[in-house]
């Protein structure tokens, strides 16, 4: 997804690209909880690095805003980064106050619902440090599986999308 997302909803958000008036609150849903995980995040990370960050998204990095349906409050955010050829990488990190409450998996089972149907035969990939427990069981919900190779950044583990089978029995 090198162009971006002109609009998703869900029963719950509203995913949208970032733009520069996003960079205040970007930047205070953007702690060292956020900034200790991922490396490319400066800590502290201020408002002159949001609105960098959202200034280069675009092309290879799209970063996408997530809020509430009824809300414009800023929950998180979802970066999809293009790989080689019809790959792409999704991250993402939401406030503190928006988590545990099922908003980042939906968010992300949308981004990646739209990008597979956006681009047939393309490949989904995450990263994930394996200690980094509440992400793990989003990747798992949103429908990835550990790859059990490691990731291009330290420490990560590399999880693939992949389809929920037409045929899955869940009880024998």
């Amino acid at each position: 997804m090198t162009d971006t997302l002109l609009a998703l909803s869900t029963d719950h958000c509203r995913i949208t690209p970032l733009t520069a008036d996003d960079a205040r609150e970007l930047a205070a849903i953007t702690d060292d909880s956020v900034t200790s995980r991922i490396d490319f995040l400066p800590a502290p990370f201020t408002e002159g690095d949001a609105r960098a960050l959202i200034a280069r998204s675009g092309g290879g990095d799209v970063f996408h805003a997530v809020r509430g349906s009824g809300s414009a409050e800023l929950n998180g955010v979802i970066g999809v980064h293009r790989r080689a050829g019809q790959d792409y990488e999704i991250g993402y990190w939401f406030a503190a106050r928006a988590r545990g409450r099922g908003i980042a998996t939906e968010a992300v089972r949308a981004v990646v619902g739209a990008l597979v149907s956006s681009r047939p035969g393309c490949s989904v990939v995450a990263e994930c440090h394996p200690d980094n427990v509440p992400s793990r069981a989003v990747l798992r919900r949103a429908g990835f599986v550990s790859t059990g190779l490691a990731g291009r950044r330290p420490g990560r583990m590399l999880h693939a999308w992949r389809p929920a089978p037409l045929d899955r029995i869940d009880v024998c």
